[in-house]
């Protein structure tokens, strides 16, 4: 089982984004750099991207480049979302979210993240949260 957050976990999400055609389907004609930072964790703080150009999707450690959105949030946060405990629109309305960027991007990317959901339902089975 990978770590929440950990490279291992950032390989695991990177490979499934590869082999998900219904990603590439869902991000045509789109281009976006999404960045996310989760501080606090127990291995300090983790940056990772989602970027979308042009139907080609991929995942990985480091920002986006470039970067349209970064979200930020501590590690509690994240991990509630990520399990299933906290809604994502909730996180947002109680400011354990934080948009920095072009919230019209990342609006017009509702089907992409709806894809990715999938993914990340995937990668969650194998994945240890402590």
């Amino acid at each position: 089982m990978a770590r929440y957050l950990s490279l291992d976990w950032i390989d695991e999400l990177r490979a499934e984004v590869e082999d998900n055609t219904a990603l590439g389907d869902a991000a045509a004609g789109q281009t976006l750099g999404v960045t996310q930072l989760v501080t606090d964790g127990p291995e300090g703080d983790v940056l990772y991207h989602l970027q979308v150009d042009e139907g080609a999707v991929s995942f990985g450690a480091g920002p986006a480049q470039p970067e349209d959105v970064r979200l930020e949030q501590t590690w509690e946060t994240a991990v509630a979302v990520a399990t299933g405990a906290l809604n994502a629109q909730e996180a947002f309305i109680r400011g354990g979210i934080k948009l920095h960027g072009d919230t019209q991007a990342l609006l017009g990317a509702v089907p992409l993240f709806a894809a990715l959901d999938s993914v990340f339902a995937s990668v969650r089975e194998r994945t240890e949260y402590v």
